[in-house]
């Protein structure tokens, strides 16, 4: 580990202000659902962010970054998070903030199911019996939502996690070979592309009638001007996106991921602050009751993953000087495997 990675305290500072702008994201969303289409405003927000990131992109060593191997990886993975973010955000105009947020944190439930699969990781028994208890938090949590309206929405915030969980597995098998800010250049152009498209098929308002669900509403209704204030607003989504991205790299540099990763979790108190102070929502019971299942699944998740690393790490360093004996005995073929 380089010097630079050795400040906890900083990492966990940016890791918290990604949440933070992460939250503010999401409700200045929500409060433009009204009179706004979500193509208008993630257009808006994703033009600011990729001039941004362009910039950053600039300085770590010029256009040649954007060049791969992998194109259609890369696109599958922009389209990926377009999905998530267009199902949460049409989640959150009938549910309350934090009810959305707290399912969408199954997430991490997803990536582990994917990562075997996709990569090919071994995922112990322990571990998929917090995944399914995870899921089982979920349909808890979906309960109050059916009963209360939103219908077949209420499944949009899961099929968020589980677009933004194939992200995330793409970004693993892309990250090795691509920088940060050239995987974000492209998601934020793949934002501006889609947006742009759905202005020319949708941006008239032709599909919207009377008895379009509200979800469908916020996707589809017509382009408006914004006024002066508004348009400002969506100009600062865009500065919030390109915060997101680089306090959340900066904060997996500055320290381990198992140091900062349980602090995600803020994004949740965030979202149930907002939500009271701003929108007057407050989920049902049974939404803490299912959070709280899908939270220490969460947990238990994540630490049997980095138990596991460590365990990986410790064998690694002692079966080095094992193989040269090994070696030098004549004696040929893999050691013994630890099981995940």
């Amino acid at each position: 580990m380089t010097e630079e990675r050795h400040a906890p305290a900083l990492g966990i500072g940016f890791m918290l202000l990604g949440m933070l702008c992460i939250s503010l994201n999401d409700l200045t969303i929500k409060l433009l659902s009204g009179g706004y289409p979500l193509h208008q405003i993630v257009f808006t927000r994703s033009a600011v962010g990729l001039l941004l990131t362009l910039g950053m992109l600039k300085i770590e060593g010029g256009w040649t970054l954007l060049r791969t191997r992998q194109p259609g990886l890369h696109v599958l993975r922009a389209l990926l998070v377009v999905f998530a973010n267009s199902c949460f955000y049409a989640a959150i105009v009938v549910m309350p903030l934090a009810t959305a947020t707290a399912l969408y944190f199954v997430a991490p439930l997803f990536v582990t199911l994917l990562s075997i699969p996709v990569l090919g990781e071994a995922v112990g028994p322990r571990r998929v019996l917090a995944v399914v208890a995870g899921f089982a938090g979920v349909l808890v949590m979906m309960a109050p939502q059916m009963e209360g309206g939103a219908g077949w929405a209420a499944l949009l915030p899961v099929l968020a996690a589980a677009g933004y969980a194939g992200m995330s597995v793409l970004t693993r098998k892309l990250g090795a070979s691509s920088r940060v800010s050239a995987l974000a250049a492209y998601i934020q152009a793949t934002f501006v592309t889609v947006g742009a498209g759905f202005w020319l098929v949708a941006g008239d308002g032709r599909f919207v009638g009377p008895e379009t669900p509200e979800s469908l509403r916020f996707l589809l209704r017509p382009w408006v001007w914004p006024s002066a204030g508004d348009a400002w607003v969506m100009l600062g989504l865009g500065v919030l996106s390109a915060l997101v991205g680089y306090s959340m790299s900066q904060a997996y540099r500055l320290a381990r991921a198992s140091t900062v990763a349980p602090f995600e979790f803020m994004l949740l108190i965030y979202a149930l602050i907002w939500g009271w102070a701003f929108l007057g929502e407050w989920p049902a019971p049974l939404v803490f009751a299912g959070a709280a299942v899908i939270l220490a699944a969460n947990g238990f998740v994540f630490w049997r993953e980095n138990r596991q690393a460590r365990r990986a790490t410790g064998l690694a360093a002692l079966t080095r000087p094992a193989l040269r004996l090994r070696r030098d005995a004549g004696q040929d073929g893999p050691l013994p495997q630890v099981s995940a």
